[in-house]
């Protein structure tokens, strides 16, 4: 009897032992491109993962639209070509759509209030995320969205007037623009260079940070003062991935990805900043301004789109009432801000 506990225990130790030697992959996806201030950060965040589990789990990264547009990328980890990546919201809302309420056009007026409300919305984004089958590791932005337009858009009667762009596919930009009574033109996000340059569209939206990245500022000489929204984004797992590993890989992959998060919020807002000076620096000119605009029909249009959302269910009503009470509390306790 003892040495068959005995031997129990031996086997139990060669089990541990055999499973802590094992080594794992992380197939990673993402339309970042190599060399931009997000894709440096994820290699960091790579590096630092293999270094902290002594070479045990290690990335295979796929940046740059390699494995195509997000949804694409979202069915190639469907069929276990790869294990996550990292999004930006058309891709979260593929996966858990009323984060995305954090997007709303016209929402936030500066990013401490954008931090006041993801912050106590963030357990409810997690948890929605692990219920459709992903572990949320980092939280990222793609910043504050312009229009980029080869003419000047003054007002939202030129904005109306214009070949804009429209991320095919994606249910809050066409909410947007039924709101604006605009007929914008559908394409994959990895068409709109090409479409650029023969003048199959002459706008597009996008964070200056973002429009460097991708070069489309080469082919626009305006960009809007006003922004539109906020872009976020998000680093994640499949949970079927993330289960597979050891506890202490888990939590080297969940601590190192909100650090890299925080890291990726951090430079994002710093680099779109730098990026406005580089835009002015190549004679991009800024245009429709607040003085532009009746601050009314941008608050109508973003209710409508709202209302539009609430309908089909992509954001509940009742989503983006509460992010609007916590809004209403951050003014309150900020007047003036």
């Amino acid at each position: 009897m003892q040495l068959r506990y005995l031997l129990s225990i031996l086997l139990l130790l060669c089990t541990l032992d055999t499973r802590a030697a094992e080594t794992y992959v992380f197939k990673f996806a993402t339309l970042v491109p190599t060399g931009s201030t997000w894709m440096n950060i994820i290699d960091d965040w790579a590096r630092q993962v293999e270094k902290d589990s002594n070479g045990r789990l290690t990335f295979k990264m796929y940046p740059g639209g390699v494995a195509g547009d997000e949804t694409d990328v979202l069915q190639k980890i469907r069929f276990g070509q790869f294990h996550g990546g990292a999004f930006t919201g058309y891709g979260i809302g593929h996966v858990y759509s009323p984060a995305r309420v954090l997007e709303m056009p016209f929402l936030f007026r500066n990013t401490a209030e954008i931090d006041y409300v993801r912050q106590r919305f963030m357990p409810e984004i997690e948890s929605g995320f692990r219920s459709n089958g992903y572990e949320l590791l980092g939280w990222m932005e793609v910043g504050f969205i312009r229009f980029f337009s080869r003419t000047p858009i003054r007002n939202l009667d030129d904005l109306r007037q214009r070949r804009i762009w429209l991320w095919q596919g994606d249910p809050l930009g066409q909410a947007f623009f039924d709101a604006t009574k605009i007929a914008p033109v559908p394409l994959s996000i990895t068409d709109v260079y090409t479409s650029l340059s023969t003048g199959m569209i002459d706008t597009v939206y996008s964070t200056p940070l973002g429009s460097i990245a991708m070069q489309w500022y080469n082919k626009t000489a305006y960009v809007t003062d006003i922004p539109m929204a906020n872009g976020i984004g998000a680093v994640i797992v499949t949970q079927k991935f993330y289960n597979s590993l050891p506890k202490d890989l888990q939590q080297i992959l969940k601590s190192t990805g909100r650090v890299a998060g925080e890291r990726l919020v951090a430079a994002t807002r710093t680099d779109n900043a730098k990026s406005i000076a580089v835009l002015k620096q190549h004679g991009i000119q800024f245009s429709m301004q607040e003085k532009d605009v009746d601050p009314a029909e941008l608050l109508r249009i973003r209710d409508q789109a709202a209302q539009t959302l609430a309908a089909s269910g992509y954001i509940p009503q009742s989503v983006f009432d509460r992010v609007r009470v916590l809004l209403d509390d951050y003014r309150r306790k900020k007047p003036g801000a």
